[in-house]
């Protein structure tokens, strides 16, 4: 074959990358994990393979031409595992038995069947008796020792030994592969009894460690299980029939009955209640609700009937975005926890390798007995595996996203979670964030000889082809107030929004602008008589809006907007955790500053447009490292995306915050904000304690193994209770925050480790 270049090469095409998500009910650590990736990512056309043990997933994201879903499942059967591939819009074909629908993709797994553990109990009962036997009879090599050794290692450990062999033919080096040249060497040498006591204590420190990420599992399949599987819909008769909820479709009639769980999100069109909103937004107290307002799946109605016409299908819910991004948050690997992977995978072959040294080189270059120093070696295999370590850091990140999704607070990765520790200064959008986004006109003013009703009516008209929080409060003042009395709003033609600054457009062919100080500073209409008029206004914290012609303004409206009850405390939290704010706002200075001084905030930057916004980001970070952002997920996107940490508030229905923010705050209340600070500093400090213990373990045993006094069943002891007590504290979290409520007294304050 020619190895000549093509004098005139053309780059190949360009083939479209799929994902297809493998469930994978085996995948319980980081051993499966990388035999997983071993074995896959070699698959041609595959891209990137990334495991996810907390929720039993792989995700393959690879060339659809090259590799099929069903060869993916293929290849995970030829290492013992049973896959199960979620069909998913625009992933690969799958035909074969692998392939599944995603209710079956998603059922819980029992951790072991009864078979499982009587099988693993009669194992823990044969190497006592091993044991027993070798001490009363002080012969670890006779026949019934070794009898009851080999039935033990059987029973309980033939699950360990296949994975070892697995590894062993994948050339990979993990925990399994450690234990099974622990347990054979230890026959090897006449060991039987610590033989199979290593075995079966392994094969429980294993179940133990399914039954906690399991803990961490139903966290997230909780969430799974909020909405109801039918809802009652309205059919053309005016009948009320029960439906399979994710057939329901767009704009059908749901009815909810008083206790029940609302099936879909949707608009309500009659009845009032109260609605218990906790698995959404994590408010305690229910929320009432009447014609118009939005209602969210699974959250609890309370006294009343109520019917709502449905926004969205099933898998559109706001419900489905929050555990379809902690899903996916759970993938997303924090930084620690890619130390963790990148460490254990060079921590490994450098204990098979001193676990080498030690057994050949003192008896070759010291001329010591073999025995003993091949003994002490396979006591190093032990506890070296590095299962408490690799574990530690996905239960604490998941225990600590699972849980704050339940307080409102949708986390979208364990970088995040962990970057906010590192976060010193917080910057604020001033509408819609400290204040309640709901202004109200207040006063409107005459510059010259036309009415005021009219200067309203003109303003009005034109912002209502703007949804700014103040362009919906000035059309508000007319359409809620006064069209009864004075007829609708004016036609408007040519009509264009001006970012940051305000609308434009034409009424009866005359050209009419309306917008911020700034809008009109830069038309020119502003005389002494106007400023002082604006002055006034902004001195007590109210917008002030201008109304113009194409030669002179017309009017102004005052437009103010109250800051919210909790905006205050939650600036008072921040500063308790030594976070320096800054609003950052498009309204004028002077309307800042005052806004700013009665929340307490530090600092206030007026006038600025999104890019102004941004650079204003792009300026903290230079200055102070590592900021955050709070805005509404809409205006302020490129700040968001800029900043360290992107809080978008509000996010209850808003799919551009869950988008855009990196933190969404789900409910409307400021103090979401200090309460992730508290969570991230909170899961670092644990993440340290956990790594730090496993490793501070590890070496106390090694010491141990090195002077002959750590035995080889001592060491699985060890390695399963530091296993258990890493498990245990980074489900601390969890525990933790398992009380949402939207009243701060009653909320469990996140403490922060001194």
């Amino acid at each position: 074959m020619s190895t000549t270049p093509d004098p005139t090469p053309t780059p190949p095409a360009k083939s479209a990358l799929v994902t297809t998500i493998v469930n994978i009910n085996e995948l319980d650590c980081a051993a499966e994990e990388q035999v997983l990736q071993k074995v896959v990512e070699t698959m041609p056309g595959v891209a990137s393979v990334v495991c996810n043990v907390v929720t039993r997933r792989m995700t393959v994201t690879h060339d659809a031409e090259k590799v099929t879903g069903e060869a993916i499942a293929a290849k995970v059967r030829s290492v013992g595992m049973t896959p199960v591939v979620e069909p998913q819009p625009g992933a690969a074909e799958c035909g074969g038995p692998a392939c599944e629908p995603p209710a079956a993709a998603g059922a819980p797994s029992p951790v072991a069947t009864r078979m499982q553990i009587a099988l693993l109990a009669a194992s823990g009962v044969l190497a006592f008796s091993a044991e027993i036997t070798a001490w009363a009879t002080k012969e670890e090599k006779s026949w019934p020792v070794i009898a009851l050794a080999i039935a033990s290692i059987l029973l309980g450990g033939l699950p360990t030994l296949r994975k070892g062999f697995l590894a062993l033919r994948t050339l990979t080096l993990n925990i399994n592969f450690l234990m099974t040249v622990a347990v054979i060497g230890a026959a090897a040498i006449g060991s039987w009894p610590e033989a199979a006591m290593v075995i079966f204590l392994f094969a429980v420190a294993e179940l133990i460690e399914s039954y906690s990420l399991e803990r961490a599992r139903s966290a997230v399949r909780a969430l799974m299980t909020l909405t109801p599987e039918t809802a009652a819909v309205k059919q053309p008769d005016g009948s009320w029939s029960e439906m399979d909820a994710s057939k329901v479709a767009t704009g059908a009639t749901v009815r909810v009955k008083p206790g029940e769980r609302i099936p879909l999100d949707g608009k309500v069109v009659s009845g009032a209640s109260a609605v218990d909103q906790a698995p959404i937004t994590g408010e305690s107290i229910p929320v009432e609700k009447a014609v118009g307002d939005q209602v969210f799946a699974g959250t609890i109605n309370g006294n009343g009937l109520l019917e709502f016409t449905t926004t969205g299908g099933k898998d559109e819910t706001t419900l489905a975005r929050i555990i379809k991004t902690v899903q996916e948050a759970q993938g997303q690997r924090a930084p620690t926890q890619r130390f963790v992977d990148s460490f254990a995978r060079v921590y490994t072959p450098i204990v098979c390798g001193v676990a080498v040294l030690v057994a050949v080189a003192p008896p070759l270059l010291f001329h010591q007995l073999w025995m003993p120093w091949i003994y002490k070696a396979l006591v190093l295999l032990v506890v070296g595996c590095p299962c408490a370590l690799v574990i530690s850091t996905p239960v604490t990140i998941v225990s600590g996203l699972a849980a704050a999704a339940k307080r409102g607070i949708l986390i979208k990765g364990g970088v995040y979670l962990e970057q906010g520790k590192t976060i010193k200064v917080i910057a604020l959008d001033k509408t819609g964030t400290i204040t309640e986004g709901k202004p109200k006109v207040t006063d409107v003013r005459s510059l010259g000889t036309l009415a005021v009703d009219r200067i309203l009516l003109l303003a009005a008209s034109l912002d209502a082809g703007s949804d700014h929080p103040v362009a919906r409060a000035v059309t508000a003042a007319w359409t809620d107030d006064r069209r009864a009395q004075s007829g609708p709003l004016l036609a408007v033609g040519d009509f264009e929004s001006v970012t940051g600054k305000g609308v434009k457009g034409t009424i009866d062919s005359r050209w009419y602008f309306v917008g911020n100080h700034r809008f009109a500073h830069e038309r020119g209409v502003c005389s002494p008589e106007i400023e002082a008029v604006l002055a006034e206004l902004e001195n007590k914290g109210q917008t002030a809006i201008v109304l113009t012609d194409e030669k002179s303004a017309l009017g102004v409206l005052a437009v103010a907007d109250t800051p919210r009850a909790t905006s205050v405390e939650a600036v008072k939290e921040l500063h308790s955790l030594g976070i320096r704010t800054i609003m950052l706002s498009g309204d004028n200075q002077t309307t800042a500053e005052v806004i700013a001084r009665s929340v307490g905030i530090d600092d206030a930057r007026g006038g600025l447009l999104p890019e102004d916004k941004l650079k204003a980001i792009d300026d903290l970070l230079a200055k102070h490292g590592p900021v955050g952002m709070v805005g509404d997920g809409v205006n302020d996107a490129p700040a968001l995306a800029q900043a360290a940490v992107g809080f978008a508030m509000g996010a209850a229905g808003t799919d551009t915050a869950l988008e855009t923010a990196d933190v969404a705050l789900m409910r409307d209340d400021l103090r979401g904000v200090p309460e992730f600070l508290a969570l991230s500093r909170r899961t670092s400090a644990i993440l340290v304690q956990n790594i730090s213990f496993a490793l501070l373990a590890k070496t106390v045993f090694f010491i141990l193994a090195i002077l002959g006094i750590a035995t080889m069943w001592m060491a699985v002891l060890a390695d399963v209770g530091a296993t258990l007590v890493v498990i245990a504290n980074g489900l601390r979290l969890a525990i933790v925050l398992a009380r949402p409520s939207s009243d701060h007294d009653a909320r469990p304050p996140i403490t922060t480790p001194k």
